[in-house]
């Protein structure tokens, strides 16, 4: 984890919405130096959603395999725009096993819509 790392995340902890901004956007050019350390502080975060959200969506913009499983499992979450933020990730890693799980997804909520 490096000093950058640790910054960006102090400062997207902040209540000041423009040093969360701050924090975002210092990370996001080198989300995927990072996706372990990203991957690590989403699941133990659980009670700042937007931190969650903005986490999510550093993960995805990484584009990393690594963040495979976290992004498939995310597309089954209550929270919708986590679930807009998993796809958006899988969209972007775009591997076949990404696709597949998008695939699986629309696949289970057709059905779903359909006997419904």
């Amino acid at each position: 984890m490096t000093g950058r790392f640790r910054e960006a995340m102090r400062l997207m902890r902040k209540r000041d919405p423009q040093a969360r901004e701050d924090g975002f956007h210092m990370l996001l050019p080198y989300a995927s130096e990072h996706v372990e350390d990203l991957v690590a502080e989403f699941r133990a975060e659980r009670d700042d959603h937007g931190l969650r959200y903005w986490l999510l969506e550093l993960i995805g913009t990484a584009r990393s395999p690594v963040a495979l499983p976290l992004l498939v499992a995310e597309l089954n979450s209550s929270d919708e725009a986590l679930r807009r933020w998993a796809r958006r990730g899988l969209e972007l890693l775009d591997t076949k096993q990404a696709r597949e799980a998008l695939w699986r997804t629309s696949t289970v909520k057709q059905e779903r819509d359909h006997h419904t």
